[in-house]
């Protein structure tokens, strides 16, 4: 009875991930006889409650060194955060990299900076060949975000959004008064008096990432929308 791979080992489908009746198949897996298979190409999940389970990397966003995304605190742990980057791999911020500021754990703790369920945009440093994602809050964009809203898109319409030296998101900005921060990872926050409507926008934005001339079809739309709740 033993695990086959190992946890966060990227897999293919039919791979036998654990041999034994120790772990349950959760989603993305199923049993043939004694082992536990992938479904997916994805990657291998072993979770403390004896589940194993595959994250499918279809359509998922993937870390790359230098983005720039929106991610929810995970864990706190001693000395680093774990960060849900909307990925199959979770990212890491140490200590050394979470603030500027020296923090003497004997008198302060870690959620003291960042807690739990916490938003922030934070900076990927590096990810190594083994998908170790180190993150970074050392540069001047990296911030915690306080109030407003999250929603989610898919990360393969994130240029489409910000747009060409970022004219599709300044659009909505202007048009709303929104606060807007488009993260890599398909994740945008927002704030502001007429969220909705930037909500609104953001999703058609994405529903019609395919067709020309979508920057002048959304500055009127949002115009014609502007006079309705006028």
């Amino acid at each position: 009875m033993s695990e086959l791979v190992k946890d966060k080992s990227l897999v293919i489908p039919g791979e036998a991930l654990f041999e034994g009746m120790d772990y349950l198949p959760g989603p993305g897996t199923y049993r043939n006889d004694k082992k536990i298979v992938s479904k997916y190409l994805g990657v291998a999940e072993f979770k403390n409650n004896r589940l194993v389970r595959v994250i499918p990397l279809k359509g998922k966003y993937i870390p790359r060194e230098n983005d720039f995304v929106i991610g929810y605190i995970s864990r706190v742990s001693h000395a680093i955060w774990q960060v849900d980057l909307n990925s199959p791999y979770e990212g890491i911020l140490p200590l050394s990299e979470g603030t500027e500021e020296f923090i003497d754990l004997n008198e302060k703790s870690l959620e003291d900076f960042y807690d739990i369920d916490d938003t922030i945009v934070v900076k990927i440093k590096k990810v190594t060949q083994t998908k170790d994602v180190q993150l970074t809050m050392k540069d001047r964009r990296a911030k915690k975000l306080i109030g407003g809203r999250i929603i989610e898109i898919s990360h393969t319409k994130v240029p489409r959004l910000i747009g060409k030296s970022g004219t599709m998101v300044g659009t909505i900005k202007d048009k709303t008064g929104c606060v807007i921060i488009v993260g890599q990872n398909g994740r945008v926050w927002l704030k502001g008096n007429n969220e909705e409507l930037a909500v609104r926008a953001i999703k058609k934005v994405e529903a019609e990432a395919h067709t020309s001339g979508l920057t002048d079809k959304i500055t009127h739309w949002l115009d014609e929308e502007s006079k309705k709740v006028k």
